[in-house]
């Protein structure tokens, strides 16, 4: 009988051992760069060049309305809203991580006189903040250009 009640409890213990070792991770992981850029549509924010506020320059202000949607299977969607560019920039493009996710790549330039390639400064659940070189007229000489957009 003793044995049967020291094997009750030994087998006890290893149980209680076991489940407290399968202790479950509570902390979600963070989210990857491509959930980031893709859970919700992006609107422009503000525009700097040199480290001069140009956000409400003619050829930037019909971008603050505009809705760009990156989806996971590569498609960016640019929809404007009232305030229309000229010429539009509506339209189905798109989009790449490169150099380790450390860059972005779109099919065609967002902005007039830039690229389709940005380097990402930074990348939150709230704000992405792009920059590139882009060369503003009349000046020959590009400027580095930095572009914050919010969910």
């Amino acid at each position: 009988m003793k044995k049967h009640y020291s094997l009750i409890i030994a087998l006890t213990f290893a149980g209680f051992a076991g489940l407290s070792s399968c202790k479950q991770n509570d902390t979600p992981p963070p989210p990857t760069k491509t959930e980031l850029m893709t859970r919700m549509p992006w609107f422009f924010l503000s525009a700097s060049a040199g480290g001069t506020d140009v956000s409400n320059t003619p050829q930037l202000t019909c971008f603050k309305d505009n809705t760009n949607t990156f989806a996971t299977t590569g498609q960016f969607t640019i929809n404007e809203g009232v305030n229309v560019c000229s010429p539009s920039t509506a339209g189905n493009f798109t989009w790449s991580f490169m150099t380790s996710e450390t860059e972005l790549n779109l099919s065609a330039p967002l902005f007039p006189g830039g690229s389709g390639t940005f380097t990402i400064v930074s990348l939150t659940t709230d704000n992405l903040v792009l920059s590139q070189n882009v060369t503003i007229p009349p000046s020959p000489t590009p400027v580095l250009v930095t572009f914050t957009f919010k969910h």
